[in-house]
């Protein structure tokens, strides 16, 4: 018997570091790369990916990051974030993966649909027009779930 292939793939994204951002949009973009459907639902922190003002600024978070690898002390000494951020960004160009903008535009292109959450965007005070000209909709969760229907449905 044939297994069944992924059509549709609904990804959240709450996390607003390099870290909690990335994931998302590589599985987005490999989606669209697949002929998947694919699009991506932003909340809390998450919408700093797609916030005019915040998605050319997102850092590696040092504090309190088991993946990092040093302890908490370490990642708080003043500078760690942002020589951390500039290696990560360094490593993740030297292996041709665009900056947040430009991987935001890629997916878009692709075919990629970009929400906010209305409960995040409301909680934070930003309207539609704090967002990049990418994002289609700020949705509820219940549309999101209504647009997800039959989607596999991934949290990053």
């Amino acid at each position: 018997m044939e297994e069944e292939k992924i059509k549709k793939v609904s990804i959240i994204c709450s996390k607003g570091s390099l870290e909690g951002v990335y994931p998302a949009l590589i599985l987005a973009n490999g989606a669209r790369m697949e002929g998947i459907e694919a699009s991506i639902f932003f909340t809390f922190f998450g919408l700093d990916a797609i916030t005019k003002k915040r998605m050319g600024n997102i850092k590696v978070s040092t504090v309190g990051n088991p993946g990092m690898h040093i302890p908490t002390v370490v990642g708080s000494i003043p500078g760690m974030s942002a020589m951390a951020t500039a290696m990560m960004k360094k490593t993740i160009a030297g292996i041709d993966i665009p900056p947040i903008d430009e991987f935001i535009e890629m997916i878009h292109e692709a075919g990629g649909k970009l929400y906010g959450c209305k409960a995040s965007v409301d909680m934070f005070k930003l309207t539609k027009d704090d967002f990049c000209e990418q994002v289609e909709k700020i949705l509820t969760v219940g549309e999101f779930y209504e647009m997800s229907a039959g989607a596999q449905i991934i949290f990053t």
